[in-house]
């Protein structure tokens, strides 16, 4: 693994200065980051560089993969997800640092983490993970921020502005674009405001796809508040608001809830959600060592949520296994260095393994 720290870059929020700045021509931006943090690439906090703090952020890191090809924030509390963070180092191609500048005058240790793709798509599909399918659209915001002088639109100049909105996105598995900001676009604010999603998208029309997040930002109690309206090709898909005593935190609401609205309408479940009772003879038992092998290569696999031994003769031993995704699920996660299977089976056969 290569070990690198890498320089970031200081985020500002003086909102005043950001949305006072001119408009640029017309195009969108995403994250700073985006085309360096790919689906199966995660951030994550430390306070240290020391490897069992490392090895400990392994688990939020995959964690956040899983939430990235999925769409699913809960991601973690699916069966058996739980049980493959705890291994997650296996799974780690490499690892980098970076400090992070955006919350000056203080820093923060962030550990950059690459997992193999092809082990991390083994495993959402043998636990029946929900998929979110690439290409993903990439929705244009429209963001109002009144700071106490009236409502500006938050244009592609502006974009410093919006990097806790552009940011989450990254981490939820898409990304988000800024308008251009021109003098149209800019005389769009109160249409933002009274909440005409149909004006906004008629103004859209010249962006792809035609997807909006629609929002406005301002004071609110002793905090801020965000109104929320996603809209998919003239369809408004969802709406809601949050609080938050931090403007970045209420800002970031927006990335998540338009997430929420993708996956729930584009996101595909790729296995049942109960599991399958199935029965599995396993051969090649000598003695009570090779059955500890056995039992300890079971619990370990996170597909099998169950085990009830049915009957043992000579050195064969019938079990029926609760799996999560079926013997499709098992097979993926089988280690073939212990067990091989000799009798593949079928509806009126019985899968037939041998311990090695």
């Amino acid at each position: 693994m290569r070990l690198a720290v890498r320089g970031a870059w200081m985020i500002g929020w003086v909102l005043a200065a950001l949305l006072a700045a001119a408009p640029a021509a017309a195009q969108r931006v995403e994250g700073d980051r985006a085309s360096g943090q790919g689906l199966y690439e995660a951030e994550v906090q430390v306070r240290t560089q020391a490897e069992g703090e490392r090895n400990a952020a392994y688990a939020r890191a995959l964690a956040q993969v899983f939430a990235k090809l999925s769409g699913d924030r809960g991601i973690a509390n699916r069966p058996g997800v739980a049980q493959e963070l705890r291994r997650a180092s296996e799974y780690v191609d490499g690892f980098d640092y970076r400090q992070d500048e955006s919350v000056a005058p203080s820093f923060r240790t962030m550990l950059v983490v690459r997992f193999v793709p092809e082990a991390v798509d083994s495993l959402v599909a043998a636990l029946g993970l929900p998929v979110w399918p690439q290409p993903r659209p990439k929705p244009v915001v429209w963001l109002a921020i009144d700071d106490g002088r009236g409502p500006r639109l938050v244009g592609l100049q502006q974009s410093n502005a919006a990097r806790p909105l552009l940011q989450r996105a990254i981490e939820r598995g898409y990304r988000l674009g800024l308008p251009s900001g021109n003098a149209a676009e800019q005389a769009a604010v109160g249409a933002i405001w009274r909440g005409d999603s149909a004006a906004i998208a008629r103004l859209s029309a010249r962006y792809n796809p035609p997807m909006q997040l629609i929002g406005k930002l301002y004071r609110g109690g002793e905090g801020w508040q965000a109104d929320w309206t996603f809209v998919d090709d003239g369809r408004v898909l969802s709406r809601w608001s949050e609080t938050a005593a931090d403007a970045r935190r209420a800002m970031a609401t927006g990335a998540d809830g338009a997430a929420d609205a993708l996956i729930q309408r584009y996101a595909k479940a790729t296995a049942p959600a109960d599991p399958v009772a199935q029965r599995i003879v396993f051969t090649g038992l000598r003695n009570g060592d090779d059955y500890l092998r056995l039992s300890a290569a079971l619990q370990r696999m996170s597909v099998v949520r169950a085990i009830r031994p049915l009957r043992a003769s000579g050195d064969r031993l019938e079990v029926e296994l609760d799996l999560l995704t079926g013997m499709a699920g098992f097979r993926r996660m089988v280690d073939g260095g212990l067990l091989l299977e000799v009798e593949s089976g079928d509806e009126f056969a019985t899968p037939v393994y041998q311990l090695r």
